[in-house]
């Protein structure tokens, strides 16, 4: 078992990634506070909390004071599944120790923390929220873009007549509908060099289909998806707002873009009203992150000008998600200037 040994009084921090493909998960240390101090690389307002919330892929700092009595504490790790009934969820709880230096006699019962349940969505929730920026930032108050993109499990193709879901149905997954189909040409070889067939450019700016999102009643015919591979295609310098609407059909989504950092604007439960959640946004110091996890039935709308030409990818970062083909891609054009440029290939880069 891991031990990290620390001194009374004296204040460390931690630095969690995780590491794990399939879940967020909740991480504490007994009768420790947690003080977040930034997420994703970038300083947010510190706060205190007996746990975080961690999405894969996601990093986040956190401060810990070694005030308590000299002892042995756990440090414990938990899966949160976010009330997704489909599939079985591991619930174990995976441990590590603080240990305090110096000479005494160690509790019989080594405490542990208090973490939130495995299916505790208001935890999940509640934490990502709280999010701030450390400073005031200035967000474009105009918009070039608008997009709002749905997140959805659906019912995927099954080949070989073994699959898992009800019914014998696979499971699919899908961004506005569309089930993204990984290229046999990687898309940015494609678009540099302008090798048609590989992809098109048709991914739509909003939700092909218009429906009740947070609704367990929707049409059996939207569990499926198109089959693609498409891209939306941005000007240089464009601002956009992005909202990621979650539905009944998933759990939570941990959302990630590659290239890019994003501000988080605002986030809720049930159905985006464009007329009036956007009243609600925090534009004074919004977090920027590069992963920020989409309540289920609820949504969250993000900021970021289109200024690093290329090809990025965008996924839910829980693996079987992204396999599956809740994933799309964003084309942004180059600028005028020599630094607004693409790069070329290198020439020893290797094959794939």
């Amino acid at each position: 078992m891991f031990r990290l040994d620390v001194t009374q009084n004296k204040t460390y921090m931690l630095r969690i990634v995780n590491a794990a493909l399939e879940n967020i998960v909740f991480f504490g240390i007994a009768k420790h506070k947690l003080r977040v101090v930034g997420v994703d690389g970038s300083y947010t307002k510190p706060f205190e909390r007996d746990y975080v919330a961690v999405a894969p892929g996601q990093t986040i700092d956190a401060l810990f004071d070694a005030n308590q009595t000299p002892n042995q504490y756990y440090m414990s790790l938990k899966s949160y599944d976010g009330d997704f009934p489909f599939v079985p969820l591991n619930l174990k709880t995976t441990t590590a120790k603080i240990q305090y230096t110096g000479t005494y006699t160690p509790s019989i019962i080594t405490p542990s923390p208090k973490l939130p349940g495995h299916d505790d969505i208001n935890a999940s929730n509640n934490f990502t929220s709280s999010l701030r920026n450390l400073n005031s930032v200035n967000i474009p108050s105009t918009i070039d873009k608008h997009l709002m993109m749905t997140l959805s499990i659906n019912m995927g193709l099954c080949t070989n007549n073994r699959c898992a879901g009800r019914g014998g149905i696979g499971f699919g997954a899908s961004m506005n509908d569309i089930s993204f189909v990984s290229p046999k040409i990687d898309l940015l070889k494609a678009y540099y060099n302008n090798i048609s067939g590989v992809y098109s450019t048709n991914f739509p700016n909003e939700p092909p289909n218009r429906f009740d999102y947070i609704s367990n009643g929707f049409d059996f015919s939207l569990w499926k998806p198109k089959y693609s591979t498409e891209v939306n295609v941005l000007e240089y310098n464009t601002n956009v707002e992005l909202v990621l609407q979650g539905t009944s059909s998933s759990a939570e989504h941990p959302m990630h873009l590659h290239g890019y950092s994003f501000y988080v604007v605002g986030s809720g439960l049930g159905n985006f009203n464009k007329d009036n959640d956007p009243l609600n946004y925090n534009l004074d110091d919004p977090p920027l992150v590069n992963t920020i996890t989409v309540p289920k039935n609820g949504w969250t709308a993000i900021r970021f000008k289109a200024n690093n030409p290329g090809v990025w990818f965008m996924h839910c970062h829980l693996e079987v998600h992204s396999s599956w083909g809740m994933d799309m891609a964003f084309i942004v054009k180059e600028g005028n200037s020599i630094t607004e440029k693409m790069l070329p290939q290198p020439l020893d880069m290797p094959a794939c």
